[in-house]
């Protein structure tokens, strides 16, 4: 379940991918065959294929690599894993934090299995809603626990370079589950997560 290695990509996509890209060059304009360009359909064709790994991986099958059996049942908080996403409207990245908690119900899983599924599914085409409940629902189906949250907190360059080109706006999104929906639980939870704010 490691991210991808340049040796790894498959030949016929990094090829059909760099025809696509070298023809997209010539239609924005571009010379695909000048000094700088030569090689900028490969790199760019690897780098998609990079960021778009999370299809070929499998956040349940993350977690489950390092889930044991633990009689706790405080509230664990993974928070500031870093996030890049691509957005699937314009395909341009956002980026952020996100914080996770659960509590568990039995079963505990590796910290860094936490992280690991946050890249699963953001390495795919995204919106953020989506990205924010997938993140819970792999926790929730996996480890059965008492209660999940998940909070985003993200900027989008689809806001800031383009469209209403707003560069200081921060989307937050947030998904609760159990014992997350009760005022006090939730709000122990904002609280901890916002101290390093």
């Amino acid at each position: 379940m490691g991210y991808k290695k340049v040796e790894e990509y498959d030949e016929q996509v990094t090829s059909e991918l760099i025809k696509n890209y070298t023809d997209s060059l010539a239609l924005l304009g571009e010379n695909p065959k000048r000094e700088g360009l030569q090689k900028t359909p490969e790199r760019v064709a690897k780098a998609m294929q990079f960021l778009m790994q999370g299809y070929e991986l499998d956040a349940h099958a993350i977690l489950d690599s390092a889930k044991f059996h633990e009689d706790v049942s405080e509230m664990i908080i993974v928070k500031d894993i870093e996030i890049y996403s691509l957005c699937e409207h314009h395909m341009l990245p956002f980026f952020g934090k996100v914080h996770v908690a659960y509590i568990p119900n039995g079963w505990i899983t590796g910290l860094s299995k936490i992280a690991r599924v946050v890249d699963v599914y953001a390495r795919r085409l995204q919106v953020q809603e989506r990205l924010t409940t997938q993140i819970l629902d792999a926790i929730k189906d996996t480890l059965n626990p008492l209660g999940v949250a998940v909070v985003i907190e993200a900027s989008h360059l689809c806001m800031m370079m383009r469209g209403v080109q707003k560069q200081n706006s921060v989307t937050t999104t947030s998904a609760f589950f159990g014992e997350f929906h009760k005022d006090k639980t939730r709000s122990e939870f904002i609280k901890l997560i916002s101290k390093s704010h």
